[in-house]
């Protein structure tokens, strides 16, 4: 292959950081997935714990009695809330992300195409 053009080798370098960016996102967004379901569930077994049950909240390393279980429950709802509304963030910025993604590809396999000297055609797959 000839040398590659600076506007070609600046699409790669695009193109690239895109990428890193889509799997940051992906993995944020499946750490904040995991983080939901698991204030689901305590949510869910909070309610169902008797009012005398004895519960602890983990501090750090700590695991520290809780005095006001309600006031807990309402701490991790307000939590959860919180999270839901990154998630959905998380959802935005990864929608855009490949869409822009895809884009740089085409421009990409375009460039790539008449670089080497051959016609390119994009309605056939792609792998």
């Amino acid at each position: 292959m000839d040398e590659i053009s600076p506007k070609l080798q600046n699409q790669i370098a695009q193109f690239q950081q895109l990428q890193q960016q889509l799997q940051t996102v992906m993995s944020q967004k499946i750490r904040m997935d995991a983080m939901l379901k698991e204030m689901e569930m305590t949510i869910e077994e909070l309610k169902k714990a008797p009012a005398e049950a004895t519960v602890y909240k983990s501090v750090g390393s700590l695991m520290i009695k809780v005095a006001d279980t309600p006031a807990l429950l309402k701490e991790i709802e307000e939590d959860k809330e919180t999270t839901e509304i990154r998630v959905k963030s998380l959802d935005r910025q990864e929608k855009m992300l490949k869409e822009k993604f895809q884009s740089v590809q085409e421009q990409l396999n375009r460039a790539i195409g008449q670089q080497q000297g051959a016609p390119l055609n994009l309605d056939q797959g792609e792998n």
